[in-house]
């Protein structure tokens, strides 16, 4: 089980909905992401860019023909640092629904 941990680079909500595509997947082509997550390409790349120097994904250009592709990963580290994450997340919600339920449940 992952330890929580809340993480401030991850949390915002366009890098938490891309870490949490790339969570699904071994690699992830640029316009898939950018077209799932209604991105311009200069914003994408600005978050991937972020993520990239953290760590926390791979990116890997190249050629398909004469088509630049350029393709995302989520690292090992960008790994662990999202499932730390999403159990800091949960237990945030645990704690808010023991603290919201009635008197004698």
């Amino acid at each position: 089980m992952t330890a929580p941990r809340f993480d401030e680079l991850i949390h915002a909500p366009t890098r938490l909905s891309l870490v949490g595509l790339l969570a699904a997947t071994e690699w992830a082509e640029f316009r898939y992401l950018r077209d799932e997550l209604g991105l311009s390409d200069s914003a994408l790349s600005k978050q991937l860019s972020v993520l990239e120097q953290a760590g926390y994904v791979e990116v890997h250009k190249g050629f398909v023909g004469k088509r630049a592709r350029t393709s995302v990963k989520l690292s090992r580290h960008g790994r662990g640092a999202f499932d730390g994450h999403v159990a800091a997340l949960q237990e945030i919600v645990a704690r808010a629904g023991a603290t919201l339920a009635p008197p004698g449940a």
